[in-house]
């Protein structure tokens, strides 16, 4: 490990910030979009499902080849397919389709780069800094994704009160161009590969799998982990998608009420990354990955129960979800990242974010069924209950909790 990884994280960091900027006022302007035109959870959820579903179902085969691929060139083909992608729908809105279905293929289209971007850099993160520092880095990328979460919605509403959504996204090619171009400034290492990983045949592609699901398999705690995580983000996914209704119906927001909460998420997201990247807790990681599961179904489950008047009570819960979220996030990759031989990370975080998302689908399908049946406001609290629940029972198996205190990591 040389002492060049500063340098290297901040021009990539860079280049990542604009990125996530563009993405997330682009996202948030495609959220008011659709919320203002339709109204409908079923419109928001099936939304999130071709946002999601692509990476979901190629996710797994994807992660096979970014441990075969080189990482940097990987990133770099994945952002200009997503630009190119945005930049076609552009083309379409500018000629006057702009229907519900070109949105669904857009977002359908932007997921299928991700599904190599994504975990193609939280694989090559081990590769540039050195193990003790892990933390940190995460928690630095959770104050980069939040402050773009805080300046992407004003810069998506204003954006989508200015001009139309075809004109809107060409702001992510803007972003996409800049990250790229600081991923050609920098040297990316890839990890030692077998000889057998050499061939791309069908059945080595499958045995190549089969590592990754056995890097998991192996390691019980992992295994436990795993599974936690996949029943909370079941829950979340549902609840994430009902959040500008809730603002908009129960509170009776619009859309400045609809960027506050955005806002204030990523202020929660900045706080949690940043105590994370200043004080590099040396708690036990798997504590806290638990307590914030409490921490962000409690905030859920209360911004539920909240009155129609209660818009400022709502404001402060979000927040708490926002910091609740990124600590989590940050330590639970943090963990990956520590146990898993570097040569399996591409299959392994594929694999997760696949796995954590199908069933989601499942949860997302519900959402206007819940949302219409037992009303938005019992959804946050019924499924915020179950969030909590889940990080509560974790601190009861024994394995589990001895994750947090291993540095041996599984091959």
């Amino acid at each position: 490990m040389t002492t060049t990884w500063k340098r290297t994280f901040a021009i990539i960091w860079t280049g990542q910030f604009v990125s996530l900027l563009s993405s997330s006022a682009v996202n948030f302007a495609i959220i008011i979009w659709l919320s203002l035109e339709t109204g409908s959870a079923e419109v928001l959820a099936f939304a999130a499902i071709a946002a999601f579903l692509p990476q979901t179902i190629i996710g797994p085969f994807a992660g096979v080849f970014i441990d075969r691929w080189d990482r940097k060139r990987t990133m770099i083909l994945a952002d200009g397919f997503i630009a190119a992608c945005t930049g076609v729908m552009s083309v379409l809105f500018y000629l006057g389709y702009s229907e519900l279905m070109f949105i669904y293929i857009l977002l359908a289209l932007r997921s299928v780069g991700s599904a190599f971007h994504m975990p193609a850099m939280q694989a090559s993160v081990p590769l540039l800094a050195p193990k003790s520092e892990l933390l940190r880095i995460g928690g630095i990328n959770q104050v980069i994704q939040s402050v773009s979460s805080i300046a992407g919605p004003a810069l998506g509403a204003l954006a989508i009160g200015l001009m139309d959504i075809g004109y809107v996204l060409l702001l992510d090619i803007g972003g996409a161009v800049f990250a790229i171009a600081s991923l050609l400034l920098v040297h990316i290492p890839n990890p030692e590969k077998a000889t057998t990983e050499q061939t791309a045949g069908i059945g080595q592609v499958l045995r190549d799998l089969a590592m990754g699901i056995n890097a998991v398999t192996s390691n019980r705690g992992i295994s436990w982990l795993f599974g936690f995580s996949i029943l909370a983000t079941f829950c979340i996914m549902p609840v994430a998608v009902l959040f500008p209704l809730l603002t908009l119906q129960h509170f009776g927001g619009g859309k400045f009420e609809m960027s506050i909460i955005e806002v204030v998420w990523g202020i929660g997201m900045l706080v949690g990354g940043g105590l994370l990247g200043i004080f590099k807790p040396t708690l036990n990681k798997v504590i806290i990955i638990n307590s914030m599961h409490i921490l962000l179904g409690v905030s859920l489950a209360a911004s539920g129960l909240l009155p129609a008047t209660g818009f400022i009570f709502f404001v402060a819960l979000t927040v708490l979800g926002g910091l609740a979220a990124s600590i989590y996030n940050a330590s639970f990759t943090t963990v990956l990242q520590e146990r898993i031989n570097p040569a399996m990370l591409g299959r392994v975080f594929s694999m997760y974010f696949s796995i954590a998302l199908l069933p989601s689908m499942i949860g997302l399908l519900s959402t206007g069924f819940l949302a219409d049946t037992i009303g938005i406001s019992v959804t946050f609290v019924m499924l915020g209950g179950v969030i909590g629940l889940i990080g509560i029972v974790s601190f009861f198996v024994p394995v589990l909790m001895r994750l947090g205190t291993k540095e041996k990591r599984t091959n």
